[in-house]
């Protein structure tokens, strides 16, 4: 404002000096002279610098206050600028085959990996991904999440048949021979459930006994039976081979057998489905599990030194060596970027357009005019001094003329 007002004053002044020197060579009886030549340059550029001044302040309001045609052009024709601006934007800047080859020209995939691969741009993108999932994170309806979990899990259970995929398990159990160290872990659990309850096993039996058989033939007895008993179990444990076990593997597999072919097992495995996600704990769990998922992610998502950054700028920083090392990538990545640059440009020119022309209607008509004048008045300040002096040479051109040839 103060540059402004300050070239506002030199362009007024040189106007006055030019109208008091006119008028003080009009005032001089002989005009003959170099008087003369005085008064027909002042006499220009007095012309020449109001000429300017009424076209420059035609631009802004109207000169002197009065509503003169075709003045205060800013402020009257604000809409049709700002529609004329938004076309010329569209037409010269938005062209899609214009976008695509600057695009083209640019290489950025190549520029994009050799930025990626410096340490401190890939922390650079991984802080500001963690900025955007933390932002996501807080922008998801939790209802919303909930119920999209619950409705994923729900179909992957009701679209696999529970029967066969048990009995696959089983099988996979069976010939990888992980059954085997189930049944030693039963075995050994069994055991040690039968030594620490030796005494109330003692007493059962002792209930159990008819009241004429002596004590100590109880306990004899008893001995025997549970001495028995942890041979047995460690013989199980120590022989894989042993009939029983074997037994129970032959019994496993025909199970397994049942549950990948019985049409019976299979209508029960999916009624049992059908209990199973309309039990409240179903949705309990998929609850707690997006309350876990988001509880962790933005903990990670706050926390600067977390893993979570150590990935995404590995993650960055690997995208990077990538793009420099793989030709075929860079070429893929630049036609990725200029046809969606294109498609953007071509679809979203009408709209930026729009969005310039109805940015500036809403735009104060007398705030814009004072907008605009407070850019570029100063320039226009030299028009008005340009104007004074080519006027005054102008007129000191045909006065010479004048006098040399008439």
């Amino acid at each position: 404002m103060t540059d402004l007002r300050r070239m506002k004053w030199r362009a007024t002044g040189l106007l006055i000096v030019a109208t008091v020197v006119y008028f003080v060579m009009r005032a001089v009886a002989d005009r003959t002279g170099w008087q003369g030549f005085v008064e027909a340059t002042a006499e220009a550029a007095m012309v020449g610098g109001l000429a300017d001044w009424f076209a420059v302040t035609a631009l802004f309001r109207h000169p002197l206050g009065l509503p003169i045609p075709h003045t205060a052009i800013v402020p009257n024709r604000k809409d049709t600028i700002g529609r004329s601006l938004g076309d010329f934007v569209q037409q010269n800047f938005l062209d899609g085959d214009l976008v695509a080859e600057r695009l083209e020209r640019a290489d950025i995939a190549t520029r994009l990996g050799d930025w990626l691969v410096q340490p401190a741009n890939a922390r650079a993108v991984g802080r500001q991904a963690g900025g955007v999932v933390l932002a996501a994170i807080d922008v998801l309806n939790d209802d919303d999440v909930q119920a999209g979990i619950e409705a994923i899990v729900a179909e992957r259970v009701m679209a696999t048949p529970v029967a066969p995929m048990v009995g696959r398990v089983v099988d996979f159990a069976v010939e990888g021979e992980h059954h085997q160290a189930i049944f030693d872990s039963m075995l050994r659990g069994l055991a040690q459930v039968l030594g620490e309850n030796q005494g109330v096993l003692r007493m059962r039996l002792a209930q159990e006994s008819p009241w004429w058989v002596p004590e100590p033939v109880d306990d004899r007895v008893f001995e025997r039976l549970f001495i028995g008993m942890q041979a047995f179990l460690s013989d199980l444990s120590r022989d894989r081979h042993h009939p029983l076990r074997r037994n129970l593997e032959a019994r496993i597999a025909g199970l397994a057998h049942e549950l990948r072919s019985s049409p019976d097992l299979l209508e029960r495995g999916e009624h049992l489905k059908g209990e199973l996600l309309a039990h409240p704990a179903f949705r309990e769990w998929t609850d707690g599990l997006w309350s876990d998922l988001k509880a962790g992610i933005v903990r990670a998502a706050k926390n600067p030194e977390s893993e979570m950054y150590d990935r995404l700028t590995e993650a960055a920083q690997a995208a990077g060596v990538q793009l420099r090392n793989d030709p075929a990538l860079r070429v893929k990545v630049d036609r990725w970027i200029v046809t969606a640059a294109r498609g953007l440009a071509t679809h979203g020119q009408a709209e930026v357009s729009d969005f310039i022309a109805g940015t500036i209607e809403r735009w104060d008509a007398d705030e814009t005019s004072e907008l605009i004048e407070l850019q570029v008045g100063r320039d226009l300040q030299f028009i008005r001094i340009n104007g004074t002096l080519v006027g005054g040479l102008a007129g000191f051109v045909i006065h010479l003329i004048s006098t040399l040839f008439f």
